[in-house]
């Protein structure tokens, strides 16, 4: 076989000595070396090749695997599907000749699943490892146990141009084979802070500013060689063609390249251009490796990558744009130099990509892992740990993952998987989706389960006319695929996509044994109901809806009918914090109630409603957050309005209460013996008495609902029926604190026990004629502090030592009443005097 003479032909004979003598080994290789076309044919002849030995190849993406099975079948003469073949969801070109398969990443975990021998296949080649995708880590690490268990003479190569080889090398225990590239230099140009800031912070506006002018004003600056634009997402590229059609030069041909575009478009993109033209080529980050675009000097670096972001904290998975790593930037300004000296304008300044990280953290660290759990359960070890990693799946979002597929009927709570789990697995889908087809044709609508599935794994096959997203009512996207024309005006069908979800729709169908029948829209909310159940969501203003866990996104009401109430979010956009749903579909509440029947809690709600003042009674039917019924109980149990009042009050704290005087004064008088002796009486502090609410008011809210009602209750009676020792200390306390004193002119003045420290006798003088001694409460431990009045109830004296007033103050004290109060008793001596509560004693 003659080889075409590129610079990985001189690391060759090295690699298949290495080969020769270990299973495991690692490429490095830079772009433009040829290791991806070159190295699996070169290994065709290796000495340990068996004569019909089988190669398999990886691929990140369809494209490059159609690519590169395009490209070895050329070096040998051969059509596609002879020597050299691929593989790829929904598409196979193989023969009972192909040695050589190039398949995506997930081919190789089935091909594991359903053979974990891999009988007949001789090597696998991990190429462009340094993506880090999850099938990727996933394959290599079912492959690893594979070779251990099954197949020690199986050999694993691991290829990629920007390899941390030595990192992955010391893991494996391989060697590291290097190879050189062919890479020419590439000036790089980044833009004036100045023209970065008048574009705007957005990475949309950026990019729809900034690219049509970089790409016309590089079609001026360099006269010969075509241009590779990098764009986040087809949106990103179709704005930019809008904004370029017309005014490009006449010689010059637009084209655009991303992965679900017909194979004759992507290759007219690959293609070089016609001599006498030139071409643009806007790309996703699908060019970043594997693919060679023939003819490419100019690089435009938009610099942003649409990835999905999974949250554990709210387990929504978002996808979202973010800038490319300094590693991915690198990758894609090489694409310049494959041919000779290059160019690459990147769309944003020196200082901001001294910002940027230098790897994006792997997928297996930050994606949904439902798919590699149910993996792992088919595979026979749900514990991860059984397995080699280079980096091992966080155990949070693996939980998550296990709990949804538990939910789903994927795999049992102690992780082993079910029937239903093993026919999800075998349509190929994401679990979700899985669930969908298969629990779809059990309720009947199998073609739409199926339709709707190739619909969510393909791009969007509508968009409005004037450029922006289409409304997100996954109805209007069945009956687009239904009749392949717009639901109504203002909105285009993208006629490839449709092509390509019918064609997957078709697949789908046969591999789940449904029937071809008409597409039925209105099904699509319980459908997608069924692949989402975490995402159920109810209307809660005219623009946001509550998810079934709680969290809140955006789905504007003027897309939907106002009896929509219920709703399946399939698709969510924008951050985690504040989502999107960019597909979604009402669902009926009967519905719900048929197909969530064991999720809904009917309960009885009682609650103190604050605005109000009174306790409310509903009876709730919820699944999770979304509230089906609210009806008014007419009847809730005595119990349940009790501790609905009690949290009230404890919330809103005691003075809320109607405290009587009476009611004042006996929990003053506990204050005081509480001071006197804590241990044996209560605390009536305001904290310490909202805080035992229920042992003392709890007996008395029988019945009341409102808080008018618990304020008729007599809050004195109720502290003195909580005193531990009942009736005994009750009268305890009227012996220590006694509420009244009786005085010399025979009234029986209340005591003031306000200040715990001091309580106070307030009496008129005249009334303690004769009276030497200071009155004591507390069993004669506290003296009282007598507050002596004027005939006017106004203090004229203060004292805790009446006998020393007596003798001292009084004859002050009696000028000046006498002066004042000349009608009323003032006698010389006091203590002989007959006390009165009139204005003289009777006689």
């Amino acid at each position: 076989m003659r080889l075409p003479d590129l610079p990985i032909c001189a690391a060759l004979p090295e690699l298949l000595a290495t080969l020769d003598t270990a299973t495991c080994a690692v490429l490095q290789a830079p772009p433009g070396a040829g290791k991806t076309t070159i190295v699996p044919l070169a290994l065709l002849e290796a000495s340990w090749m068996p004569p019909t030995g089988r190669i398999i190849v990886l691929e990140p993406r369809r494209l490059a695997a159609r690519a590169a099975a395009a490209r070895m079948s050329s070096i040998l003469g051969e059509p596609v599907g002879q020597t050299v073949g691929y593989r790829v969801r929904l598409e196979s070109r193989i023969s009972a000749h192909t040695r050589i398969e190039v398949a995506t990443e997930v081919i190789l975990t089935r091909m594991l699943q359903d053979d974990p021998a891999l009988e007949g296949v001789a090597a696998v080649l991990f190429d462009e490892f340094h993506e880090r995708s999850l099938q990727a880590d996933l394959g290599l690490a079912l492959a690893l146990n594979a070779q251990a268990v099954l197949r020690p003479d199986l050999r694993l190569l691991i290829m990629s141009a920007t390899l941390e080889a030595e990192r992955l090398g010391a893991w494996l225990g391989a060697p590291v084979v290097r190879s050189a590239g062919l890479q020419h230099a590439v000036t790089t140009h980044y833009l004036s802070p100045a023209r970065v800031a008048a574009a705007g912070n957005r990475p949309n506006d950026r990019l729809a500013t900034l690219t049509p002018a970089l790409i016309r004003e590089s079609l001026s600056t360099h006269a010969t060689g075509d241009l590779l634009v990098f764009l986040p997402g087809l949106g990103d590229q179709r704005r930019t063609a809008e904004k370029l059609t017309g005014v490009l030069p006449d010689t010059v041909d637009l084209h655009v390249l991303h992965g679900e575009l017909p194979a004759e478009q992507q290759d007219a993109a690959l293609r070089p251009a016609p001599t006498g033209r030139r071409k643009v080529v806007l790309a996703t980050s699908i060019a970043e490796t594997s693919l060679t675009i023939e003819g490419v000097q100019v690089v435009i670096d938009g610099g942003y990558a649409r990835v999905p972001q999974f949250e554990p904290r709210t387990g929504l998975t978002t996808l979202a744009t973010v800038p490319v790593s300094q590693a991915a930037a690198d990758q894609r300004r090489g694409r310049a130099g494959r041919l000779g000296p290059g160019t690459c304008y990147r769309l944003w300044t020196a200082a901001e990509h001294t910002l940027r990280p230098a790897h994006l953290p792997p997928e297996i660290l930050t994606a949904d892992l439902s798919g590699l759990a149910l993996e792992l359960a088919l595979w026979g070890t749900p514990d991860p740990a059984t397995l080699r990693w280079l980096d091992a799946p966080p155990s949070v979002a693996l939980t998550q993952a296990r709990d949804l597929l538990v939910r789903l009927g994927a795999i049992t709570p102690s992780g082993h998987p079910t029937p239903h789990g093993r026919a999800m697995a075998g349509l190929g889908l994401v679990p979700r989706l899985g669930h969908l087809v298969i629990r779809g044709r059990e309720i009947g609508h199998g073609a739409t389960a199926c339709a709707l599935a190739a619909l969510l794994t393909e791009r969007d096959i509508l968009r409005a006319a004037d450029g922006t997203p289409a409304p997100p009512d996954l109805r209007l996207r069945l009956e687009a695929l239904a009749t392949g024309r717009a639901p109504f005006p203002g909105l285009l069908p993208d006629a490839g996509a449709v092509r390509r979800v019918r064609e997957a729709a078709a697949v789908l169908r046969n591999r789940a044994g449904v029937r071809d029948t008409p597409l039925e829209a209105d099904a699509a909310g319980i459908l997608a109901a069924l692949a989402y159940p975490d995402r159920l969501a109810q209307r809660e203003t005219p623009e946001r809806v509550r998810l079934v866990t709680g969290q809140r996104a955006t789905l504007p009401a003027e897309y939907f009918s106002k009896d929509d109430i219920f709703f399946a979010v399939a698709h969510l956009d924008g951050p985690a914090t504040t989502p999107r749903a960019g597909l979604a579909a009402p669902v009926e509440l009967a519905e719900l109630e048929k197909y969530f029947a064991d999720l809904i809690e009917t309960r009885e709600e009682v609650r103190w409603d604050a605005a109000n003042g009174r306790v409310t009674a509903r009876r709730l039917r919820r699944l999770n957050a979304l509230t089906l019924s609210d009806t008014a109980l007419a009847q809730p149990a005595p119990a349940a309005i009790a501790a609905a009042l009690l949290e009230g009050l404890q919330t809103a704290g005691i003075s809320r209460l109607a405290w009587t005087a009476e009611a004042q004064h006996v929990r003053e008088r506990l204050a005081f013996l509480h001071q006197l002796e804590p241990m044996a009486w209560p605390d009536v502090a305001d904290e310490a008495l909202c805080h035992q609410l229920p042992a003392w008011l709890g007996p008395y809210l029988d019945s009341v609902r409102t808080l008018a009602e618990v304020n008729r209750v007599d809050l004195g009676e109720a502290l003195l029926n909580w005193l531990p020792g009942g009736w005994s200390q009750r009268q305890e306390l009227e012996r220590l604190a006694p509420t009244q004193l009786e005085v010399p002119s025979g009234s029986r003045i209340t005591l003031d026990y306000s200040n715990p420290a001091a309580p106070v006798l307030a009496v008129r003088l005249q009334e303690v004629f004769g009276l030497l001694d200071t009155p004591h409460v507390a069993g004669g431990r506290v003296p009282l502090t007598v507050h002596l009045l004027s005939p006017a109830r106004r203090p004229v004296q203060v004292t805790r030592d009446l006998r020393s007033f007596w003798t001292t103050g009084y004859f002050a004290v009696r000028k000046d009443l006498r002066g004042r109060y000349p009608k009323h008793f003032w006698p010389d001596n006091p203590l002989d005097a007959v006390p009165t509560r009139g204005i003289k004693p009777r006689r």
